[in-house]
């Protein structure tokens, strides 16, 4: 890294953290060292995670949002590369991935975007070394510092208008699951 870059401090938890890494190995070398920059921040932070692969960058916000609905996990790490090549796919890829995982995160998911965006394999390389600035841990340590927010942030809250006297719905003036009401 360069030494005019800083880095938080790693984010930490007393209750447990689950991750979902999604990665578009469409490079194969380069997604499998941003994967393992993503394992070992993740580990380091005594999380854990389930890694599933799709078949490109734009499905990567697609299984994160089907993750969400329909599983239980804390986070997402999202990672892929971009390389520019001769025609306009390359500004829909970007774009639209990136896209897509804003507009999930803009809906309170804590995501943490690794997917490179790079003119040419060199600066992917350069991006994915574990020995320089691997932007899979990178990733990592954005969704969980999100996380680590968000469980701040999200303690116990009070309505505003009617609340029950306890967590026991009353109705017609018994208890619920009362077989008497």
């Amino acid at each position: 890294m360069a030494a005019n870059e800083y880095s938080l401090p790693r984010a930490t938890f007393d209750k447990p953290v689950k991750l979902l890494v999604v990665v578009a190995p469409f490079y194969r070398d380069i997604a499998d060292q941003m994967i393992a920059g993503a394992v070992a921040e993740i580990e380091a932070s005594g999380a854990t995670y389930d890694l599933t692969e799709v078949p490109g960058a734009l499905e990567v916000p697609t299984v994160i949002g089907i993750a969400e609905r329909l599983s239980n996990y804390n986070g997402y790490v999202a990672l892929g590369c971009v390389i520019r090549g001769e025609t306009t796919h390359y500004e829909t890829v970007c774009n639209d991935s990136s896209r897509g995982i804003t507009l999930l995160g803009l809906q309170g998911l804590c995501i943490g975007n690794g997917i490179l965006t790079v003119e040419d394999f060199a600066q992917a390389e350069a991006r994915a070394n574990p020995d320089k600035m691997n932007k899979g841990a990178g990733a990592a340590a954005a969704a969980l510092h999100l996380i680590a927010l968000t469980r701040k942030w999200g303690g116990a809250r009070r309505g505003v208008g009617f609340l029950p006297e306890t967590e026991e719905y009353k109705l017609a003036g018994g208890l619920k699951d009362n077989p008497k009401a």
